[in-house]
């Protein structure tokens, strides 16, 4: 039973969930925290099924959002605005399941680095193209910019997904015979 336990409390430890300072103590470690772990014990704390159900909801309004920017398509301020917002909304969701400071430092982790530039850039291109240029073509191609930033930066978290990507994209597009 008690190494039932302690495998629940690792994969809470995983996903973000607070584990019980008691047993964090009671094995020795050390209680230091920092201001982030201070905020969110105090004022992040959010059960399970409230964690599950913001994720659903932010991921479910994310989607919606990204779909239904396919009926604004010839307006290109509504369509790259409607768009980019369901990707942030979508890919702010699982901050309801590890937490946002465990989000952020994922999103700098040295893995997945670049593909956080070149997908906040991709968000701020599609962005200005839709509000400032009015350009139908500069907003499409930056918004499939952004779709492939996004697939980029999703694969990050799929060990050696990227280096498969990769490696069959250029065996298809290979002109040797």
């Amino acid at each position: 039973m008690d190494k039932m336990n302690r495998a629940l409390e690792r994969a809470k430890m995983l996903v973000g969930f607070d584990v019980d300072e008691e047993v964090s103590n009671a094995q020795g470690e050390s209680t230091e925290t920092s201001f982030f772990d201070d905020f969110n014990r105090e004022y992040c704390t959010l059960s399970t099924q409230q964690r599950m159900y913001g994720f659903a909801i932010c991921l479910v309004t994310g989607l919606a959002c990204t779909f239904l920017s396919l009926l604004v398509f010839f307006n290109p301020v509504k369509f790259g605005i409607t768009f980019t917002f369901g990707n942030m909304l979508a890919l702010g969701s699982t901050a309801f399941l590890i937490g946002p400071q465990r989000q952020f430092l994922m999103m700098l982790d040295p893995v997945r680095i670049y593909a956080t530039a070149l997908y906040i850039a991709s968000i701020i291109i599609a962005l200005f193209c839709a509000l400032y240029a009015h350009n139908k073509f500069f907003t499409l191609f930056a918004i499939i910019l952004e779709f492939g930033a996004l697939i980029w930066y999703s694969l990050s978290y799929i060990p050696f997904a990227r280096s498969m990507v990769t490696k069959v994209t250029m065996a298809c597009f290979d002109t040797e015979f």
